[in-house]
């Protein structure tokens, strides 16, 4: 009796441990993705290593050395960063559009030396020049342009930008009357002015090069992707950290250096020495800030205003070059415009500074623009602002010297 009595407590333990297995296996699993949640969780301000810490007015809805995998996802989460990542994350396709577009729509022109125009025909189109203020009085336009075609095959080839711009003119010399007549004579308009561009554009164009526009746009490309992946990247660890940093201050030397490159360039391309004297004195400002930027002795806190400093000389080193400008080129309108656009973007980038650098608004309700609203969100939005404000003054640049290349100066 006693054996059968022990076989069967045993069997009744042995039933209850393999009852109780599985539920002690899922409480183990549970466990382990609890602990796994808990261990990403968001942290706050003072439970943060010493090299996170940068803003102690944004209190919470901090990464802190999360795994690679766990950082790269974040991208699509909700924390402090997440803004900071995706305002320059959104600016970089910005300006890879625009540089494609520009690519596309704003190609090189057309060399008027490189054709093979017989005298006679480069004489008719110099009087055709000349006339232009007088249109009514034009010979025969239809018969010009078909001698123009039959001995310049590849006249229709020349870029519809370039049409654009002969085309702008023409309004100011067509007859008032004609922007009041009916729907045939302005189907005629429109056929003389394709005409008479097609036959004007290869006079009225330049060969301009268009490095130094582009290298503005791969300067901004640059700046806006590293500071995206910086703020991405940065809270995996402190050596990921260090470098992620200076991929940064990096991006912000190239985006100041080659936002210089296209009004130095275009408007000084007709004086070779001050052309390049500009160029060549912000280009070596910036390699010297980069390399500031990526030597370990330099972040040292006694550095912090030699490092400032070499950012706001090279943003001050603009001025020059800008009031030059001004006093050779006071007659043109462009140099005009493309001033007031270099004026805004310098405003764009100053107020951007003064929020970065006195951490408005949050200083003024700790912990309420953790997630949306704090100051280096909004300096990203304005470097945005003053990068595109940039690229505008660019296109006015190069629709001024296609069209007037070094006359006049």
């Amino acid at each position: 009796m006693d054996g059968v009595n022990h076989t069967s407590e045993d069997s009744e333990l042995i039933s209850e441990t393999i009852e109780k297995l599985p539920v002690s296996v899922s409480r183990e699993g549970k466990g382990k993705r609890l602990w796994k949640k808990v261990k990403y969780q968001l942290v706050e301000y003072n439970s943060l290593p010493a090299y996170l810490r940068d803003n102690e007015f944004i209190l919470g809805h901090y990464r802190s050395e999360w795994p690679l995998k766990q950082v790269l996802l974040s991208v699509f989460t909700i924390h402090n960063e997440t803004l900071n990542v995706w305002t320059h994350l959104i600016g970089f396709f910005l300006f890879l559009s625009l540089t494609i577009y520009t690519a596309m729509k704003v190609p090189k022109v057309v060399d008027l030396h490189s054709l093979q125009l017989p005298e006679v025909l480069k004489a008719d189109l110099h009087k055709l020049q000349e006339c232009l203020p007088s249109l009514p009085n034009m010979p025969d336009l239809h018969k010009l342009s078909g001698e123009l075609k039959s001995t310049l095959p590849s006249i229709d080839l020349l870029p519809s930008f370039s049409r654009w711009h002969v085309m702008d003119l023409l309004y100011n010399c067509l007859p008032e009357r004609f922007s009041h007549s009916n729907q045939t004579d302005a189907c005629v308009l429109r056929s003389m002015k394709e005409d008479v561009a097609n036959m004007i554009a290869p006079l009225m164009l330049r060969p301009i090069t268009r490095w130094p526009f582009f290298a503005f746009l791969g300067g901004a490309m640059f700046c806006l992707l590293a500071s995206s992946t910086c703020h991405l990247l940065s809270c995996h660890s402190e050596l990921l950290t260090y470098i992620m940093l200076r991929l940064d201050y990096a991006g912000i030397a190239a985006l100041i250096s080659t936002s210089f490159y296209p009004p130095v360039y275009y408007s000084f391309m007709c004086n070779p020495f001050f052309c390049n004297l500009y160029l060549g004195f912000i280009t070596l400002l910036g390699v010297a800030t980069i390399l500031v930027s990526l030597l370990p002795v330099f972040q040292n806190p006694e550095f912090r205003t030699v490092r400032a400093s070499l950012f706001l000389g090279m943003g001050l080193s603009g001025v020059a070059p800008i009031l030059h400008k001004l006093i050779l080129f006071w007659h043109q309108p462009e140099a005009l415009h493309t001033t007031g656009y270099e004026v805004l973007m310098g405003i764009f980038y100053g107020i951007g500074a003064l929020i970065y650098a006195t951490r408005i608004p949050e200083r003024w309700m700790p912990g309420k623009f953790d997630i949306a609203g704090h100051s280096h969100q909004l300096f990203h939005v304005l470097v945005v602002a003053g990068a595109y404000t940039h690229y505008q003054a660019g296109l006015v640049y190069l629709k001024w010297r296609d069209l007037e290349g070094c006359r006049g100066t």
